[in-house]
């Protein structure tokens, strides 16, 4: 008898991406044989690089070039990363990859870092390594969920360069990705904001999501009948956060309104607008090309000529090329820049984060640091 649909499920979902994982791997390496040719048991990759250690400290010390990937998952004790963490430490044993898990105590509740030893206990225990318990400082920049999770990936960046990480798993679900874009309809964001959260994200893409096609339930569900203690966040049910509001009232009354099939649609939407995005982006980025003059600068005709869309993504592209942080250009910024260009009456220079300034001068939008 196989295991509890949700239990499969949540294992192929990570297998997949761990294949993923391994072929890219074996790729960068300059390896060219497929990756089933150099799985082995994982045990045996444990035995060459495991060191006796403390739960949520570091265990591994890696070497130079480690012919095998280690791949982290990132846990917070919750359903979705604790099945999650099972998930990988069954499939890696299987596939023959290092797997090991990082948990982060954001030190905003009282006993956080007891809970946070409790975890990387029982990641220890699910025969992961290397383990981490990380406590990070959570600052007020952008709210304190913005902050908590600046905060967060900080952490596990530091993490994954610390022990060679190829990948990091992350366990947001369906139900995730339909707050998400909801989050960013609300805020007035574009196509790319409703795009969601993407399977693969940050450099190289270190960041994997398996469980963007599987629903919270499916998760819990795992924990469930494998008997895996799982530890319910009080944040995210504080109505003091959007978030919480948003899982536990915003998405609970449109299913009400709509009918049962919100967060499948809205997941749908998600993948269609990232569809989309991604091909605005592709031409922006060969439009550029095609609208700075001999010495570089920003042709104002050209610019004018694009659909709006296009124009806007070559002005952001440019904005941030010059030194405008990403994360603060929003949709007033760029619609100010794009007036330079569609309703040009001799306005002066523009300010924009990060000390950019942009202007129109004989015929060209120059964009500078002020």
């Amino acid at each position: 008898m196989g295991p509890h649909p949700a239990v499969a499920a949540i294992r192929l979902a990570v297998r997949r991406v761990l294949h993923d994982v391994i072929t890219e791997f074996q790729r960068n390496a300059g390896h060219d044989r497929p990756a089933e040719a150099a799985m082995r048991p994982a045990h045996a990759a444990r035995s060459r690089y495991a060191e006796a250690g403390a739960a949520g400290s570091p265990r591994t010390t890696l070497p130079e070039r480690p012919d095998t990937p280690l791949v982290l998952v990132a846990c917070s004790g919750g359903a979705d990363s604790m099945a999650l963490a099972s998930a990988l430490a069954f499939e890696a044993r299987k596939l023959g990859v290092r797997a090991g898990g990082i948990t982060v105590d954001h030190n905003l509740q009282p006993g956080s870092g007891l809970r946070a030893a409790e975890v990387a206990t029982r990641l220890t225990a699910m025969d992961l390594d290397p383990v981490e318990a990380v406590a990070v400082h959570v600052g007020r920049e952008g709210g304190p969920e913005a902050a908590a999770r600046d905060a967060r990936y900080a952490a596990l960046d530091a993490a994954a360069e610390r022990h060679g990480a190829a990948a990091v798993l992350l366990g947001h679900t369906r139900d995730d990705q339909a707050e998400t874009v909801l989050l960013g309809l609300a805020r007035g964001s574009g196509i790319r904001s409703l795009s969601g959260m993407a399977a693969a994200s940050g450099p190289a893409g270190r960041y994997r999501r398996p469980f963007l096609q599987l629903d919270r339930q499916t998760a819990r569900k795992a924990c469930l009948v494998q008997s895996i203690p799982v530890w319910d966040d009080p944040h995210n049910i504080d109505p003091a956060y959007t978030r919480s509001r948003l899982r536990h009232e915003g998405l609970p009354a449109l299913e009400k309104a709509l009918g049962k099939g919100v967060v499948e649609a809205l997941a749908r939407t998600a993948q269609l607008s990232r569809d989309d995005a991604d091909a605005l982006d592709t031409w922006a980025a060969e439009a550029e090309l095609s609208v700075r003059d001999e010495t570089g600068r920003l042709e104002c005709a050209g610019l004018y000529a694009l659909p709006p869309a296009v124009r806007r993504r070559v002005l952001r592209r440019a904005l941030i090329e010059a030194g405008s942080p990403a994360g603060s250009l929003f949709a007033r910024h760029l619609e100010e820049v794009d007036r330079l260009i569609t309703g040009w009456r001799g306005q002066r220079a523009i300010n924009l984060p990060g000390r950019v300034e942009a202007l129109r001068q004989g015929g060209r939008l120059v964009i500078r640091q002020s």
